[in-house]
């Protein structure tokens, strides 16, 4: 065995361990408060416990699906249903909130989960630190241990009583160790394979979600469209409309004085000018708004950059892209840049602002860091929120990470191939 896998096997039995001691220790402890707090749900005290303790048991099974990731590369589906608007602003109590996570089916597959990992997870994922140790304890007793240890002791199916017998242990021991060495990554993945039997959702579960999902993102689209097209009109009445129905009235009255006054007639004129290019640049900016001309000419690279030499902060962006993606796409990842930028530049305080655009492996990837003073969330009625939606409608991600003081990076994330 060459040292690279060596090396990979001994990461696994260690692995292997953490997880063992996640399985004995918080699937255990988990399972037994929920069961007690459920419990005590029809005195009343449950209903205000069991979604506190609820919560911890997402975050544990969300802690494992991570790690399946990064470990074993299993992927685990993440099936919660959202919570209502209102349950999220906090503006239901405990009683909804518990009925809410006892009505979702995730919640009873995580328990079942719990039950799972401290029996037959935890198992697998002992194995493999296990064998290494099973197999060094073989040899170590061949190299006197089994003088300290007296007779009467059995290594496996080896009674140890002498040289021979201790001589036999450390033959199986090393046969331990060769098995965990080769078998230990295999032990690791069926520990995840294990939890993603009873975490991931059946096949008509998932399709519900996605049918959920997929209805959420299509109301979301159908409110934003209708909000884009009340602020079109809007701006139409407000800023063209006005004005050239002013420079209509000017033009009338133009007619009128053309031969009484004509010093007065050349000043309305003047002024029906200025109205008629005010109003094509309102026009132009309008049209800007809804899509870009260097956006539709160029692509979403040049447009991100436009976007930056316009902001009142330095700004550096990085664009790797091989080519034009979906219109959709790039008119959605443009706006959801500009939102981020406009929220960088209003609330930040940064002196500095970094923008990533990059395509890899499916996935539109776009990341916004400033050095500001940090705070920013994803909440209701934040333009962080409206972003999170203009996504959602191409299955795409937002995820913020803006601790107290700063940095902070919003990054962005859509499912999309190249045109």
């Amino acid at each position: 065995m060459d040292r690279t896998k060596a090396r990979g096997s001994l990461i696994a039995a260690a692995r292997g361990l953490a997880l063992a001691l996640l399985a004995l220790v918080g699937s255990i402890t988990l399972f037994v408060l929920s069961v007690v707090s459920i419990a005590l749900i029809p005195i009343g005290v449950g209903v205000f416990t069991t979604p506190f303790v609820l919560g911890f048991v997402r975050a544990h099974a969300q802690q494992r699906r991570q790690l399946a990731r990064a470990w074993a590369g299993v992927e685990i589906a993440t099936p919660y249903r959202p919570f209502p608007a209102d349950v999220r602003r906090g503006v239901v109590g405990q009683v909804e909130r518990c009925s809410l996570l006892l009505k979702d089916p995730a919640t009873w597959r995580d328990l079942r989960w719990l039950l799972t990992d401290m029996t037959a997870g935890a198992v697998t994922a002992i194995l493999a630190p296990g064998l290494l140790l099973e197999g060094v304890f073989g040899v170590l007793l061949f190299a006197g241990l089994w003088t300290v240890l007296g007779d009467g002791w059995w290594y496996a199916f080896i009674p140890v009583g002498g040289w021979g017998s201790a001589f036999l242990a450390s033959l199986l021991g090393c046969v331990w160790i060769t098995v965990g060495m080769f078998a230990n990554p295999y032990l690791v993945r069926a520990h995840f394979k294990v939890a993603e039997a009873s975490l991931a959702p059946a096949r008509e579960a998932a399709l519900g979600a996605r049918i959920d999902q997929l209805t959420e993102s299509r109301h979301a689209a159908v409110d934003d469209s209708a909000a884009e097209l009340r602020r079109i009109e809007r701006d139409l009445h407000d800023g063209a409309q006005a004005r050239l129905v002013a420079m209509g009235m000017d033009l009338g009255t133009i007619e009128a004085l053309v031969e009484k006054d004509p010093a007065k007639a050349k000043e309305l004129l003047r002024q029906a000018r200025q109205n008629s290019a005010d109003a094509l640049t309102e026009l132009r900016d309008l049209v800007r708004g809804i899509h870009p001309p260097v956006l539709a000419e160029r692509g979403l690279g040049d447009a991100v950059k436009a976007l930056a030499l316009r902001l009142p902060i330095p700004s550096d962006v990085d664009v790797t892209l091989h080519g034009r993606l979906g219109e959709p796409v790039e008119s959605a990842a443009y706006f959801a840049v500009s939102e981020v930028l406009t929220n960088a530049v209003k609330h930040s305080g940064a002196e500095r602002i970094w923008v990533d655009v990059h395509h890899a492996d499916g996935h539109l990837r776009i990341a916004v860091t400033d050095n500001g003073k940090g705070g920013a969330r994803i909440s209701a009625g934040s333009g962080l929120t409206g972003v999170e939606r203009r996504l959602g409608t191409f299955d795409g991600v937002l995820a913020v990470s803006s601790p107290a003081g700063g940095p902070t990076m919003v990054t962005m994330e859509i499912p999309c191939a190249y045109s």
